[in-house]
């Protein structure tokens, strides 16, 4: 019977000891994430969105339940945005360097309020944008990114307006039903350059042939800036505002080659 006592007093130490091993092995420690916004230009005067939150689901919580298993993570400043004046190197920071938990991060969602609009070309009031969708369930974006402890992610979703914003028919309806890309920089590359010609308005399109386009809007300055690319070989397409087509040729780069956790420089583009 004493035997059998100290028989079961290390079994019972050993269980212990297991566990406790295997609490400290599944709490590897904490990361940080950035979230930063970003567009593809539109052909609108204005597009108003309201964000209200960025959330993440992990692997692990990926039961099933699509409105399960969500973390908030918040957002700097909750609020009203026009996506429009996020080009040419432009970004909204959502949110800055939070902690968040290691493992597999599989989906990120922003999510949206009620107060979203879109001013349309040549009107001054602005439209109610219909987005149940995004309200109840935000816009979700697959990005299954590993996160390892101590290291910092900067995630960058880009919002594609032109591809977001649908005519309901013939009726007066405008539906936002968002399309979005993400990307993380430590993965990717950043496309920068400059047109000469600063006081002309223009169109930056960037694509690989394999599926991945990006496009922003030169400032005021003639500078303009693409990040989250993945590596590869893109035409660059840089397309002068419709008013000054006539007198400005459109002007295309071949073989621009975007390398990962780089700024890639074009030289000087002179429209002619």
């Amino acid at each position: 019977m004493k035997l059998l006592k100290q028989i079961t007093s290390i079994l019972i130490l050993l269980l212990a000891f297991s566990c406790s091993d295997s609490d400290s092995s599944d709490n590897l420690g904490t990361a940080k994430m950035s979230v930063k916004l970003v567009d593809d230009p539109g052909d609108y005067e204005n597009v108003f969105v309201e964000i209200i939150d960025v959330m993440v689901k992990y692997q692990d919580d990926a039961d099933g339940d699509d409105d399960g298993g969500w973390n908030s993570i918040g957002v700097i400043n909750p609020g009203v945005y026009d996506l429009l004046e996020l080009t040419g190197g432009v970004s909204l920071s959502l949110v800055d360097d939070v902690d968040i938990q290691t493992g597999t991060i599989q989906q990120i969602r922003l999510l949206l309020g009620d107060d979203n609009s879109v001013v349309l070309e040549g009107e001054t009031e602005p439209r109610l944008l219909n987005t149940p969708s995004a309200q109840q369930s935000g816009l979700k974006v697959m990005v299954n990114q590993p996160i390892l402890s101590g290291f910092n992610y900067d995630f960058i979703l880009d919002f594609d307006v032109d591809e977001s914003i649908v005519m309901a028919g013939n009726s007066d309806n405008i539906n936002l039903k968002p399309v979005l890309r993400a990307s993380l920089e430590v993965n990717s590359g950043t496309l920068v350059g400059e047109i000469t010609n600063s006081d002309i308005a223009a169109e930056v399109f960037v694509d690989n042939g394999q599926g991945v386009t990006a496009s922003t809007m030169v400032n005021s300055s003639g500078y303009f800036e693409i990040p989250g690319l993945p590596a590869g070989v893109y035409t660059v397409t840089v397309t002068p505002n419709s008013n000054t087509l006539p007198l400005y040729q459109i002007v295309i780069i071949d073989n621009v080659e975007i390398t990962v956790g780089s700024i890639n420089t074009l030289d000087p583009i002179t429209l002619i």
